[in-house]
This record gives C-alpha cells, sequence and structure tokens, in this order.
C-alpha cells in the first residue's frame, strides 16, 4: 500500500499493515518510492500521512480513544 507525504508530496511504500491499522502505533515503517534505487525503510508519523487522493486516514487507525 502507498500513502502520500503531507508536506512534500512523495509517496511512501507502507511496508507493515498491522502499525498502519493499529491506533496505538504513531509511527509506522515505510520507504519512499521515488528515484530508481530502493530506499532504505524509516519510520514515519502517522500525522504527515494521507491517502495518494489527499484523504486524511481514519481516525480510528490514529487515535485508540476513537470510540469515546
Amino acid at each position: 500500500m502507498f500513502l502520500k507525504h503531507k508536506s512534500n508530496g512523495d509517496l511512501i511504500e507502507i511496508l507493515s499493515m498491522d502499525q498502519l491499522v493499529n491506533p496505538t502505533h504513531a509511527k509506522i515503517v515505510g520507504r519512499y518510492h521515488a528515484g530508481e534505487e530502493l530506499q532504505e525503510p524509516e519510520d514515519f508519523a502517522k500525522a504527515i500521512l494521507v491517502f495518494p487522493s489527499g484523504e486524511a486516514l481514519p481516525r480510528c487507525w490514529k487515535d485508540p480513544n476513537y470510540k469515546s
């Protein structure tokens, strides 16, 4: 799955779907999808990521208290 960095618009390949959908994880492991060479994995804060369409991530993926 790919998400987009809010500020620079670069695509980021998400390497752990479990971290993405788990609201207790504020960061996820991914790598930039740019250039010809495979980029090194790094941590990204969920707060700086959006779907490629520009839509925000669901609250249930980011907020552990989303039910209250």
